[in-house]
């Protein structure tokens, strides 16, 4: 199955957070899955960072080399997505949000999230306690 990982549940994986459920990373560690992270994560991530408001104790390459290393596969954004993005109610005020939302919808993908704002567009979501 393909899944596309929200920003805070690649935080928690990759800093082996207690806030990722067991099951949920399970999903994440599964071989017969395919996870995703969208090019808008490591966007919010870089700039969470530069702001002061994520501290990973580490600089951004690193950081980005061991998302790679986990087995993430990156999901560029497209203009189809960009598109779809455009057509989105405003539920969620979160642009990386509604990035990831629209590249699910176009790219057939459930996203793992712990969002309950997601749940208002017709996207599937899975996030295993």
């Amino acid at each position: 199955m393909n899944f596309l990982v929200d920003t805070h549940v690649l935080i928690w994986f990759i800093t082996d957070d207690i806030k990722l459920p067991v099951k949920t990373k399970q999903i994440i560690e599964n071989k017969e899955n395919s996870c995703y992270v969208s090019i808008a994560s490591y966007w919010e991530i870089a700039i969470k960072n530069s702001i002061g408001r994520l501290d990973l104790n580490s600089d951004l390459e690193t950081i980005f080399d061991v998302i790679e290393e986990s087995g993430f596969e990156t999901l560029p954004l497209t203009t189809n997505q960009i598109l779809q993005n455009a057509t989105l109610e405003f539920h969620h005020q979160d642009p990386f949000d509604r990035i990831i939302i629209a590249q699910s919808m176009v790219e057939n993908m459930t996203i793992i999230t712990k969002d309950s704002l997601f749940d208002k567009y017709n996207v599937p979501i899975i996030w295993e306690k």
